[in-house]
């Protein structure tokens, strides 16, 4: 697949971190390689918690957002279906490991190690010069008909 899972599902999603509509936005690209969900983002100064320094709760965003892409993805393809299901963070833990530099991109790495008919358990990393720098594990549900993000995208 060429084009990013957001670019050919989501064009008019203007989420923060993931939206190709929201021009203030993060606005990650994420593509599937093999088993799992990949994206190169390049932080701006504006991204920075200090000098150099990628802000946490930047880290946490851009991780949470692509992690949400895989499981979408996965349940996609899981049910059979031509769009992925809306889905949605039910719960979400990150470790930071090691301060993020902002001097070049970083890597995130996405695949699931656990899934049901309308969730998956989505393990993710953040990389930056090679290196691990941010972990996180969460379980992403796709929502039903009533909830405020069905059809978001």
């Amino acid at each position: 697949m060429d084009q990013s899972l957001q670019d050919r599902y989501a064009p008019s999603n203007a989420c923060f971190g993931c939206g190709p509509a929201n021009p203030d936005g993060l606005r990650i690209k994420s593509f599937v390689r093999g088993d799992e969900v990949v994206c190169t983002w390049q932080p701006a100064k504006m991204h920075e918690a200090f000098p150099g320094m990628l802000n946490g709760g930047i880290i946490g965003a851009l991780l949470d957002c692509h992690c949400n892409w895989a499981a979408a993805h996965h349940l996609m393809q899981q049910g059979g279906l031509d769009h992925p299901p809306c889905t949605v963070t039910a719960e979400y833990t990150i470790k930071l490991r090691r301060p993020t530099p902002t001097d070049g991109p970083v890597q995130l790495r996405a695949k699931v190690i656990e899934s049901g008919e309308d969730r998956a358990r989505i393990s993710g990393t953040l990389e930056a010069g090679g290196r691990i720098c941010a972990t996180c594990e969460g379980l992403f549900v796709a929502v039903r008909e009533g909830h405020p993000a069905f059809h978001r995208w």
